[in-house]
């Protein structure tokens, strides 16, 4: 049976409603997702499916796109002249000079350029949910490759190193800045540290479904133990990282690590980045132009040597017209999460976009229908 499509998108979006419907039509009976779009500070796209208990207000586990967050505040703190980007890590934070780290920028680091992907003998579970512990480790960590010279998704720790520069610099942690100056003055559902109050809302992540065909695939190559895709993962820690269930922990939940440990719904993906450069509900937008594009130029394209094949980065953010939607106007920033999670903002139409899903995704990002969920909203911004 054909779920029903909730919500409602404005006159000259019915395309997108129709797309997302169909979508949802080819997807197992348990599907649950949200879909949600601003134009210009304007919501234009509102849509959700899913089970009863479900709604356009259910909060999920949003992975690495919590970075988009993260980075935000990042982007906030360059633009009032409390970070400056060329800058030494070190300048803020002296203890990070050991193993040959002492020259790296702050603009490196957030380029996935450090080397510093993880720890040779990994992160507990309570370390990886503490971002102060997590930065602490890596400070005598030494690098995996000399910083600076090659690229590399740090997938559960760039949150944790550039939120220990935001606490040197400010002396509150990157959450309670995003808390003050992001999520509370817009009412954004986006959450680095789910409060209790909330946690009716939250709906547990699913893991992956498996066809035949994948579980041959993961048997025939197994990930190598020791590669730097599993130090990245810390799939070689003494207790391996089993990434779906992260947000179901209740640790990770409540302290939101910058990384990968935010809670959010899609309103709250597509009104971060409406808020990053819209004006919205006459709130002027967080983020000068001059900043957007910043953080929007490509810094790091080319082969990720821990990912193992070509992504573009700007700064914290992914680059995401190059890595994902070449029909996004250039400088787009945005973010993707593991579970199949999108989010974006296109200075360049103005489009804000956000989608989450329940069941993790296989094998990990940006789920598939966001091409074609994208490529509708974009479509009809153009129209309209």
């Amino acid at each position: 049976m054909t779920q029903e499509i909730h919500g409602a998108v404005a006159d000259g979006f019915e395309p997108v409603r129709e797309e997302f419907a169909a979508f949802v039509a080819t997807e197992r009976a348990d599907y649950e997702g949200q879909l949600c779009a601003y134009v210009h500070g304007r919501r234009v796209v509102d849509l959700w499916a899913g089970p009863p208990g479900s709604d356009g207000d259910s909060l999920h586990g949003v992975f690495s796109s919590t970075k988009g967050a993260a980075h935000l505040v990042v982007a906030l703190l360059v633009q009032d002249g409390t970070l400056e980007l060329d800058r030494k890590v070190t300048y803020y934070w002296p203890e990070f000079a050991s193993e040959g780290k002492g020259a790296l920028t702050l603009r490196e680091l957030l380029a996935h350029r450090a080397g510093l992907v993880g720890t040779d003998t990994g992160f507990t579970p309570e370390e990886l949910a503490d971002d102060r512990a997590v930065a602490e480790r890596l400070a005598d960590q030494r690098p995996f490759w000399r910083p600076g010279t090659a690229f590399g998704y740090h997938a559960l720790v760039i949150g944790a190193l550039t939120g220990e520069i935001v606490r040197r610099a400010t002396g509150r942690s990157l959450q309670e800045v995003h808390e003050e100056r992001v999520r509370a003055p817009y009412g954004l559902d986006f959450f680095l540290g789910l409060p209790t109050a909330h946690e009716p809302r939250f709906r547990t992540v699913q893991p992956w479904s498996l066809t035949p065909e994948q579980e041959a695939e993961l048997a025939a190559e197994p990930p190598a133990p020791h590669s730097l895709s599993a130090i990245a993962y810390n799939e070689h820690a003494a207790q391996p990282t089993d990434l779906p269930s992260l947000p179901n922990e209740r640790a990770f939940r409540a302290k939101g690590p910058a990384s990968f440990g935010g809670v959010a719904s899609a309103r709250g993906l597509a009104g971060l980045y409406a808020a990053a450069i819209s004006v919205v509900e006459d709130r002027a937008a967080l983020l000068k132009p001059d900043t957007v594009a910043e953080f929007g130029q490509l810094h790091s394209v080319g082969y990720d040597v821990v990912a193992g094949t070509h992504k573009a980065y700007g700064l914290g953010f992914q680059a995401t017209a190059a890595a994902w939607y070449p029909f996004l106007g250039a400088g787009t920033i945005g973010h993707s999460g593991a579970a199949g999670s999108q989010a974006f903002a296109d200075p360049r139409s103005g489009l804000a976009y956000g989608y989450t899903r329940r069941r993790f995704t296989y094998p990990g990002g940006a789920a598939p229908e966001n091409t074609r969920l994208a490529q509708a909203v974009h479509k009809a911004t153009l129209a309209n």
